[in-house]
């Protein structure tokens, strides 16, 4: 597989910008989605025969000055146990070579990495914080995540689950951070409180030479739901899933920012514009 097919960077700013993705991975619509957002998604043949729709799982890298930040590492290498199992719960998985393979790509070395944040507390964004489940992939790095999201958390009372295993092991190490509110990481780079999606999830901002982008995490799981703000998977928290999507489209279009969501197909590079009394996503390049 070559870089370009899972690996995209661009200048924003001073600030490089890395997207790479994990893996493809086809989830069933239906578990996923509302019913509503599930009958768009097949009349406007987003899903195939099986009712499947096809996602991508982002990681970010961010190198602003002496910054050197990966947000949401999301897998364990290819060909772990870890990521075995991960392909039994799903229909389809297909893995790129990774994370830990498009860091050597870049020439960027693991122990070089300033800050992990992890958007949210959901194993497929932050399982490769460690390697094989046993190593810290960035040893030197504070790893920031949602106060909400890891204080208090119930997943703590799952001895063998990924959050206790993983994240609990990043705490034990002392390199994890709860970040209550909104937090500069770095000079232009900010972890937002986004909350929805999961109690503590974020989102980050680059702001440099007068540019502006967004890791938004899973504020969104589909492009329509820019369009339509009501719609959210079964487990989101509407009432503070809405405030936080209008908080970011307002910024995000004032400053004609670049965005990336999780999940969207690679490569996710996109903008938020109006559209009539809405919005709609715009995908760079369509």
């Amino acid at each position: 597989m070559s870089d370009a097919s899972y690996i995209s960077t661009r200048r924003i700013g001073d600030a490089t910008v890395t997207i790479i993705n994990e893996g493809v991975v086809q989830v069933p619509a239906t578990t996923v989605f509302p019913e509503v957002e599930v009958d768009w998604l097949r009349a406007n043949g987003e899903t195939n025969a099986g009712g499947l729709l096809t996602t991508c799982q982002a990681a970010i890298l961010i190198q602003l000055g002496e910054a050197i930040v990966v947000i949401d590492p999301a897998f364990d290498d290819p060909d772990t146990p870890w990521s075995r199992h991960f392909a039994t719960t799903w229909p389809v998985v297909e893995r790129t070579p990774g994370l830990q393979a498009a860091l050597v790509s870049l020439g960027v070395a693991p122990e070089s990495v300033t800050q992990v944040v992890i958007t949210h507390a959901h194993d497929d964004h932050f399982a490769g914080v460690l390697q094989n489940g046993e190593t810290p992939r960035f040893p030197n790095a504070r790893h920031l995540i949602g106060a909400a999201d890891w204080v208090g958390n119930p997943r703590h009372e799952q001895p063998d689950g990924d959050f206790a295993v993983r994240l609990g092991r990043i705490a034990a190490l002392g390199l994890l951070d709860p970040i209550a509110g909104d937090h500069e990481i770095a000079p232009g780079i900010t972890m937002i409180h986004a909350p929805g999606e999961t109690p503590g999830h974020s989102i980050v901002r680059v702001e440099s030479g007068g540019q502006t982008f967004y890791a938004l995490g899973d504020l969104f799981h589909h492009a329509c739901e820019v369009t339509h703000l009501d719609w959210a998977s079964p487990w989101v928290d509407l009432a503070l899933m809405t405030p936080s999507r209008h908080r970011l489209i307002a910024e995000a279009i004032a400053r004609d920012a670049s965005l990336v969501y999780t999940h969207e197909p690679f490569a996710p590079w996109g903008r938020i514009v109006a559209d009539g009394a809405g919005y709609r996503w715009a995908r760079d390049g369509v």
